[in-house]
């Protein structure tokens, strides 16, 4: 037989209730300094004329719905964001330009480059544009922490893609150049989407070639990229050698952040000591943590230039999280870090970024491109917080004037259609 348990005694109220009124829990933080209650109240201040615009416009084009539905926003066709399984996908549902000569009313402008004709081992790059705008449907332009809301902020457009030439590195590198040329000297700021890296040198000139200023390079990646030549060629292991041979993109400016692991050439890390380059490796990053290593970055970056362009590779980023690159490497950046890392380089300003090495062949369920994506609009809105957006205009200062193509409605018609009557 068990002993007889002695009466269980209760405690006395107060301590029985401890979230009772008029008690405070010493282990509480004061909510009124979380960024949560921070954001959740700074989306009050953040407009909604964007959103009641993009509405009526989708029931301009899209029409009315039926008379059965109630939310009388709804149009028949869909037309904008909604729904975000439907419709034909731009960057983040944005407008699409087909007539790129009206990029210039853009603050951004996405620029396609399905390019792999640089890729030494794993191709399929060139479906990398396409992967990122599907998976981008999934996203709004709200922000909640940042409590930015980038269709009411800011201006942005998808230009579509660069024609490039699958056969040929060099040829399509002068496409590339003069696209990005185009839309830089609109000073509508441009975002490439690759494609695998080779496209960092036709795209950095594109912009070095309508400025006289400086531009530094912040390249977050595992790799170097910046020995001269690969299988012959100049290929995605090669961009920055020729980058920092244009006069106007020093060197000793280029920082290239997160190299490490067993994929550096030798050849790479002699071009580097060569040129006095910059390297913070991802040992660095550990050490020194996110916020020491993007100054670092920035210090070096902006020495004595005007302009800093951001080269985003998605191999920086650990390949259990974007398993759809043609150069996985363990041991790289964990999503946070990479998107802290990015937001604090593009909070002081950019002349142009690119986003590149997203294999959709090689992806699981998006995720790389999914991440590409959040890199982009991240960037864009640590951009638009810091009131940075379109600083770099004022360095534009010579600007192309591209000739287009004689063509109007009248004597063609429309695309697959019929000339206009009258």
């Amino acid at each position: 037989m068990f002993p007889q348990a002695e009466p269980r005694r209760r405690a006395p109220a107060a301590a029985r209730a401890p979230w009772a009124p008029g008690r405070v829990r010493a282990h509480h933080p004061d909510l009124s300094k979380l960024l949560g209650w921070k954001a959740m109240r700074a989306e009050a201040d953040i407009p909604g004329d964007e959103w009641e615009k993009e509405k009526a416009w989708a029931l301009r084009m899209g029409l009315t719905g039926a008379d059965s539905i109630e939310d009388r926003s709804i149009p028949t066709f869909a037309r904008g964001e909604l729904p975000h399984y439907a419709g034909i996908n731009t960057f983040l549902k944005a407008p699409y330009c087909e007539d790129v000569t009206e990029v210039g009313h853009y603050d951004a402008t996405v620029l396609g480059i399905p390019f792999d004709g640089g890729t030494t081992y794993r191709p399929g790059t060139r479906f990398g544009p396409q992967g990122v705008r599907k998976i981008s449907a999934l996203y709004t332009p709200y922000n909640y922490e940042m409590a930015i809301d980038l269709r009411e902020q800011m201006t942005l457009c998808d230009a579509g893609d660069v024609f490039t030439i699958p056969a040929n590195l060099e040829k399509s590198f002068d496409q590339i150049s003069r696209a990005v040329s185009h839309v830089a000297s609109s000073g509508s700021f441009p975002i490439m989407i690759g494609g695998d890296h080779s496209i960092g040198y036709p795209c950095v000139k594109g912009i070095a070639d309508v400025t006289s200023k400086k531009i530094g390079i912040v390249h977050f990646d595992r790799h170097a990229d910046i020995q001269e030549k690969d299988l012959d060629e100049r290929m995605h292991t090669t961009p920055w050698f020729h980058a920092t041979n244009m006069p106007n993109v020093p060197a000793k400016n280029l920082v290239q952040v997160g190299i490490g692991g067993w994929q550096v050439p030798r050849e790479a890390v002699k071009v580097a000591r060569e040129r006095e380059t910059n390297i913070i490796t991802m040992s660095d990053m550990e050490r020194m943590g996110v916020d020491r290593t993007a100054e670092m970055a920035l210090e070096m970056a902006w020495d004595g230039v005007d302009m800093v362009y951001m080269s985003f590779d998605i191999d920086s980023i650990d390949c259990g999280f974007v398993p759809g690159t043609g150069w996985p490497e363990p041991g790289g950046f964990l999503p946070r870090e990479a998107l802290a890392l990015a937001s604090k380089v593009a909070a002081e300003g950019l002349c142009g970024m690119e986003l590149v090495e997203v294999s959709p062949p090689y992806d699981t369920s998006d995720i790389t491109a999914l991440m590409g994506t959040r890199v982009i609009v991240d960037v864009l809105g640590s951009m638009v917080a810091a009131g940075k957006m379109g600083a770099h205009k004022r360095h534009i200062d010579k600007p192309v004037s591209l000739p287009h193509g004689d063509w109007s409605e009248a004597t063609h018609g429309r695309r697959w259609g019929r000339p206009s009557k009258g």
